[in-house]
């Protein structure tokens, strides 16, 4: 599945030239059922960083309600609760508007 995201990626120009740098498509494999993958540096999953973003979080609310975290145990509702209070989204009411 990494490789045919990385694949997907590279299709559309992704360029892998500095971590966090500036690119034209990013996937990440944020979860997988309830799996703990750990083949770093190329695979970890749940992603390390999921339950800090709340653009992973609030979207996954409402995609995956019941979905539980299996390393910390929490409920994407408890994630949400924990989320720094800087962060926020903007739910866009018509994306074409992008």
């Amino acid at each position: 599945l990494l490789s045919l995201m990385q694949g997907i990626e590279d299709r559309f120009g992704r360029v892998r030239a500095a971590r966090n740098a500036s690119r034209v498509l990013d996937l990440d494999l944020l979860a997988y059922h309830d799996q703990v993958i750990s083949a770093p540096p190329a695979l970890l999953v749940p992603h390390p960083r999921l339950a800090e973003r709340a653009f992973v979080v609030l979207p996954l609310m409402d995609i995956a309600p019941d979905w539980v975290h299996p390393v910390s145990g929490k409920s994407v509702g408890e994630l949400a609760k924990d989320l720094p209070g800087d962060q926020a989204i903007q739910v866009m009411d018509n994306p074409s508007d992008c």
